[in-house]
């Protein structure tokens, strides 16, 4: 999806996790490994660009590791906290403000998406590969999602 508006778009990033591996996708617009994500769009909120970008780009089935209220009120949908906000430059003049989620597969078979020229998962002792180009939030955001994976318990 194009930008929506002039300076900052809110985008979703999702660092899913199976067997203390991160699935990550090599965007050919920043030639390096990413994770999944993409634009909130203007008709849908957080949960339902996080669970339409894990489908559209990844096809698993995916736990999020967030926290989210489970109380129920009329009129109140109670979204997944992202387990991180941060800014991050998209192009000189356009900036991302991202929701940054953890998530749990229960299985490591995924589709490649026509959105990226590759897909795999990531180990620990690769994130420092030069063949994925990581940015030092990157990496420790993968570090912190498998972290999380092996607390949680389904």
């Amino acid at each position: 999806m194009p930008h929506i508006n002039e300076k900052y778009d809110f985008v979703i990033s999702v660092f899913i996790v199976h067997d203390n591996k991160v699935l990550l996708v090599n965007h050919p617009r920043y030639n390096k490994w990413i994770p999944m994500g993409g634009h909130i769009e203007l008709d849908e909120d957080p949960d339902e660009a996080l669970f339409r970008e894990i489908e559209e780009e990844t096809g698993l089935d995916v736990e999020i590791l967030s926290p989210r209220l489970s109380m129920q009120e009329v009129g109140v949908k109670f979204c997944y906290t992202p387990m991180h906000l941060e800014v991050h430059e998209a192009n000189a003049t356009h900036k991302h403000i991202a929701l940054i989620y953890y998530g749990k597969s229960k299985t490591d078979k995924y589709v490649l998406s026509d959105e990226h020229t590759g897909i795999g998962w990531v180990d620990l002792e690769e994130l420092e590969s030069p063949k994925y180009n990581l940015s030092e939030s990157d990496k420790f955001y993968c570090r912190e999602a498998i972290k999380e994976s092996n607390l949680y318990i389904s």
